[in-house]
C-alpha cells in the first residue's frame, strides 16, 4: 500500500483530485491564463509539454515519491492549476508540498489558502505526518511570503541546489511545519478563511 493513496479533497468550492491525463486540456488552459510558463521561478508546463508534465507526475506517483492533484473549481469544473505532495518519505513520516501553481485569475484569492489547508489536514490528520516541508526558489519572494503566512518556519537556504528550466542553478529556501505546530497553524488558517482573507 502506498503512503499516499488516491483521495479527493474538497472545501470552499475547491476540489483537489488526483492529477490524470484527462486534465491535460484544463491544465493547459489554466497555465495560459497569464502565460505562467514564462515565469522563471515556476514549475508550470509549457503548452506543448503539458502531457509530459502529467506523465512525469504519474510516474512519480507510481514510484511513491510524488502525488499530484489537479485543482478544480467546483462550480464550473474548470481546472485552476496543480499542487501536491513530493519528496514523500514514509519511513520518517515526512513529505513536502510543492509543484503548486494557479491560473492568474485565482492568484491572491482564497484558493491557495484552501488548497494548503486541505493538503495539511490530510498530511497531519490522516497520514500522520510528523513534518511537512516546502522548497522555494530564492527569487520567488511571493511564494516565500505565502509559505511563511501559513505558519511554516524557515529552515535555511541550500545554495546552488536545483537546475531551473532556463539552465541557471537556483538557491532553495527550505521551510517546514512540525506536527506539534499544526494545531495552532490549523486554527490560524481556518480563521483566515473565515474572515475572507486570501
Amino acid at each position: 500500500m502506498a503512503f499516499v493513496e488516491p483521495v479527493t479533497l474538497t472545501r470552499r468550492g475547491v476540489r483537489l483530485e488526483p492529477l490524470a491525463l484527462a486534465h491535460e486540456a484544463g491544465l493547459r488552459a489554466a497555465a495560459a491564463d497569464g502565460e505562467l510558463w514564462n515565469l522563471r521561478v515556476s514549475s508550470v508546463p509549457t503548452p506543448e509539454n503539458t502531457r509530459a508534465y502529467i506523465e512525469a507526475a504519474l510516474k512519480g506517483r507510481q514510484e511513491g515519491h510524488r502525488f499530484a492533484f489537479a485543482v478544480i473549481e467546483e462550480a464550473t469544473g474548470a481546472v485552476l492549476g496543480s499542487t501536491g505532495y513530493n519528496q514523500i518519505e514514509p519511513a520518517i513520516q515526512r513529505l513536502e508540498i510543492g509543484y503548486t501553481w494557479y491560473a492568474r485569475r485565482v492568484q491572491r484569492t482564497h484558493v491557495n489558502t484552501t488548497c494548503k489547508l486541505l493538503l495539511l489536514e490530510h498530511a497531519f490528520d490522516t497520514l500522520g505526518c510528523q513534518v511537512v516541508g516546502w522548497r522555494v526558489d530564492i527569487f520567488n519572494a511571493a511564494s516565500q511570503r505565502a509559505v511563511e503566512r501559513l505558519g511554516a518556519k524557515k529552515d535555511g537556504v541550500i545554495r546552488h541546489h536545483h537546475l531551473r528550466r532556463d539552465g541557471t542553478v537556483r538557491d532553495t529556501v527550505m521551510y517546514s511545519l512540525l506536527a506539534g505546530e499544526w494545531p495552532e497553524v490549523h486554527a490560524h488558517l481556518l480563521y483566515l478563511l473565515a474572515r475572507g482573507a486570501a
